[in-house]
């Protein structure tokens, strides 16, 4: 996939606006709402949020410290390499959400979670926010950055960014599928 780096960027910014705001109004739920499954072995909204929450934990840092000792020379383009396209592209959401399986250090079923979650979670968006907006000042074709899994694998850097806003989408949806099953 070749696409112009602006437009990349643009596309992330207004995807993490809309995370944002998501993650605002999950505010308004009650504790026993936020806490609320299913059944025993699926996740609540909280637990879907700490899951983001755990990732983030690994690529903020991550990208932050690419991104700063990188030499800033932007690319008009961003060409995404062909695993890092795979992983972004496996991350959306389909129509009928598709179960994945998660790596037990990631998965938080029965935490003991709280609302202040949010607003920790709220600042991660907001500190990828920036670094898509500083993003803008590199060559996201050039920058390599570890993934979760192993520090083996290098994904680009614009790679990278859509691997984890998809990520966030797909449990956003998730989330709003919990929401919609919840006794009214």
């Amino acid at each position: 996939m070749k696409i112009a780096t602006e437009h990349l960027l643009t596309q992330l910014k207004t995807d993490l606006d809309r995370q944002i705001k998501q993650t605002q109004e999950l505010n308004s739920l009650s504790y026993e709402a936020l806490n609320w499954r299913e059944r025993t072995e699926s996740w609540s909204v909280l637990e879907c949020i700490e899951h983001l929450k755990r990732y983030n934990d690994f690529y903020i840092p991550e990208i932050r410290t690419k991104i700063s000792t990188a030499v800033a020379k932007p690319n008009v383009h961003f060409k995404s390499g062909w695993l890092g396209n795979y992983f972004a592209n496996a991350m959306l959401p389909k129509e009928k959400l598709n179960k994945m399986n998660t790596f037990k250090e990631m998965n938080p079923l029965n935490s003991h979670l709280d609302s202040v979650l949010l607003e920790n979670f709220e600042q991660q968006l907001v500190s990828l926010h920036q670094l898509v907006e500083e993003a803008k000042h590199y060559d996201l074709s050039r920058i390599k950055t570890s993934v979760s899994i192993s520090k083996l694998i290098k994904l680009r850097l614009g790679d990278t960014f859509r691997v984890v806003v998809n990520h966030q989408t797909r449990h956003f949806a998730q989330i709003d599928n919990v929401i919609k099953a919840m006794p009214q």
